[in-house]
């Protein structure tokens, strides 16, 4: 309950896995309630394509594609859950056309606002009546939680009235501490590139959470909002895994327990401060950390100070230092004039046309 309230905190798309009757549909209901946002149930086993992708109109002698009433009301509001029961009952036809309406939120000629979260739940395909295996392309647009029962949870909620599940309140800028995270994914998959991209070759593993660049982004999103929420160790474990499967969640997130990584805004903030990781992996995720920060905010003071610790970590790693090299020459602000620490740069930026 924990990990779902951050993911719909971050505004990632969430899919519940969980038996019959043990109080998913109960629980987002409860969680919109509290939030005061509204809810639309959507139960994809009995729609059509179209209910997704739109139903063609002619209009003014063009076609365009309308979406459905809850599809309106849901933007009327500007913010709300669209929550997709018994997803995995779906069949394939309509599974393609959710694809659009999970990742972009777009239903028909519709966009649906920022603050509209999808959210869905499943039944696993051995439990559900005439159930399929998701299709990868729409597993991978989730973050996939698993459902279970507290027998003590359940014990204290049925004599006392259950909890609903919280969403923590996100300050407007908790994007900025997102560069760690991604510094972190960068520098992971230069060690172990064969997660990059690892498509399950059975269905069943296809159908749930597994690495994509995609699924990354998500896991870097979902991995800082937990974070800047203060959620509990399970639960960011729990988002990460959900997002790029079992064996890359595993693996990653026992990787990140040895990184002990400088914040890379103190960084900039002292550029003379920093002091390069003897251990190769840990010092490209800090200066991969450090260029991502300097890119998401380009200011000219934060360029330079991002050229500064380029330049001392240059001088004892020139390889690991290239990559976010590159990084920061792509992102240079305008009117910034080239500091002389991007001297020692100038001959692989020139070869690679950024200079």
């Amino acid at each position: 309950m924990e990990a779902l309230g951050v993911a719909v905190a971050a505004r990632v798309p969430v899919l519940l896995w969980g038996a019959p009757g043990t109080g998913k549909t109960s629980a987002i209901r409860a969680m919109a309630e509290t939030m005061g946002w509204p809810c639309e149930t959507v139960i994809a086993a009995i729609r059509e394509p179209s209910d997704f992708a739109g139903l063609p109109v002619i209009a003014n002698g063009n076609v365009r594609f309308a979406p459905p009433q809850w599809a309106e009301r849901l933007a009327s509001s500007g913010k709300g859950l669209l929550f997709l029961d018994e997803i995995s009952t779906a069949p394939p036809a309509v599974q393609a056309a959710l694809l659009r309406v999970v990742l972009e939120r777009a239903v028909g000629d519709l966009t649906l606002p920022d603050d509209v979260v999808v959210v869905a739940a499943a039944n696993p395909p051995e439990q559900a009546a005439d159930g399929w295996d998701l299709s990868a392309p729409l597993a991978n647009r989730f973050c996939h939680l698993d459902w279970t029962v507290d027998a003590q949870r359940f014990a204290q909620g049925i004599a006392g009235g259950f909890d609903a599940p919280q969403v923590p309140k996100l300050s407007d800028d908790w994007t900025t501490q997102l560069p760690l995270a991604r510094g972190l994914v960068s520098a992971f998959i230069t060690v172990r590139p064969a997660l990059a991209v690892a498509v399950p070759t059975d269905a069943a593993s296809a159908g749930r959470g597994w690495p994509s660049p995609r699924t990354w982004e998500m896991a870097a999103n979902l991995w800082t909002a937990a974070t800047v929420s203060l959620a509990s160790q399970e639960a960011r474990s729990a988002l990460v895994v959900g997002a790029i499967g079992d064996g890359a969640g595993v693996e990653f997130l026992s990787w990140i327990e040895e990184m002990d990584l400088p914040d890379p805004e103190e960084v900039l903030s002292d550029p003379g401060s920093f002091v390069l990781p003897d251990r190769g992996d840990r010092a490209y995720a800090a200066l991969s950390a450090v260029a991502a920060a300097v890119a998401s905010n380009p200011t000219p003071d934060r360029w330079n100070a991002g050229w500064k610790v380029l330049a001392g970590a240059g001088k004892d790693a020139p390889d690991i230092a290239a990559t976010a090299a590159r990084v920061l020459a792509q992102c240079r602000p305008e009117g910034a004039t080239a500091p002389k620490e991007i001297k020692i740069f100038a001959p692989l930026l020139k070869e690679a046309g950024l200079m």
